[in-house]
């Protein structure tokens, strides 16, 4: 009898009742508002995603909405020796077997994003899907999870 391996189980389904709790998305009342889509690679908003932001001992969770828009307040990172200030940004969502990593590097930091090693390391075109853009008061970062202008991710 020939037996075939068990296929991999995807991440979620995600119970929104469940987490986050009322004001996960912030570590605190000040600092940097980050506000993006999760989209899908048809460019569809992904409504059952969870985010998770980290910066040394900063750590929120946000899930996204019916539109795919998640947002986090954060206190603005910190360069560590030989990089640029960044956030770490994990997401999980349906049809993924892993959680991806992401980096959410600020605009205004030029100089230290041109020395970045993990930049310098991805194709300069696609540098941009790693750096926020910004709106005013506010910071955008699109996570694309698929096709054009698909966002960087790196392995863990």
């Amino acid at each position: 009898m020939t037996r075939s391996p068990t296929p991999s189980q995807t991440v979620g389904p995600f119970f929104g009742f469940a987490l986050p709790f009322a004001g996960d998305a912030e570590f605190d009342g000040d600092g940097i508002r980050i506000e993006g889509q999760v989209l899908d690679g048809e460019g569809q908003p992904v409504g059952d995603a969870i985010l998770e932001l980290w910066e040394g001992d900063q750590f929120a969770r946000c899930r996204t909405d019916a539109e795919g828009a998640f947002h986090f307040r954060a206190r603005r990172p910190v360069a560590q020796p030989g990089q640029a200030p960044h956030f770490e940004l994990w997401v999980f969502a349906r049809g993924l077997l892993r959680q991806l990593a992401t980096r959410v590097y600020l605009p205004d930091e030029e100089e230290a994003n041109r020395a970045d090693p993990a930049l310098r390391a991805v194709a300069a075109d696609r540098r941009e899907t790693l750096i926020a853009r910004p709106s005013g008061e506010v910071l955008i970062f699109d996570v694309r999870l698929q096709g054009d202008r698909e966002t960087v991710f790196f392995a863990l």
